[in-house]
């Protein structure tokens, strides 16, 4: 029992590390490597026309399919806020809550 008493009062008391003097110096730094060669192979250079055209086609097709894409959002926002309203007024009791549009040529 002596032992167990021995071993915890040692694991309660301040453990000091000392460290050796002299490897805590920074060696120099040194430049580190380019990641890449060189950036001449990647600048643009001298574009011919048909690439200029081609450009400009892709990004007015690009805006053509953005502007669609928020149209629809558009109707489908009104729709949803239309549809919306006719069932909170349905289901609050009233009646006539959607306009029937009559037709008087057909009478």
């Amino acid at each position: 029992m002596k032992s167990q008493e021995s071993s915890s009062s040692s694991d309660r008391e301040a453990r000091v590390v000392n460290f050796p003097a002299g490897r805590t110096a920074r060696k120099p730094l040194e430049k580190p490597a380019a990641p890449v060669e060189g950036l001449a192979k990647y600048q643009g250079g001298q574009e011919s026309p048909s690439d200029y055209r081609h450009r400009m086609i892709v990004n007015a097709v690009a805006f053509f399919i953005v502007a669609a894409l928020i149209g629809a959002g558009l109707w489908l926002a009104d729709t949803m806020a239309s549809m919306r309203k006719n069932q909170d007024c349905v289901l609050s009791g009233r009646r006539g809550c959607t306009p029937v549009e009559v037709n008087r040529e057909r009478w």
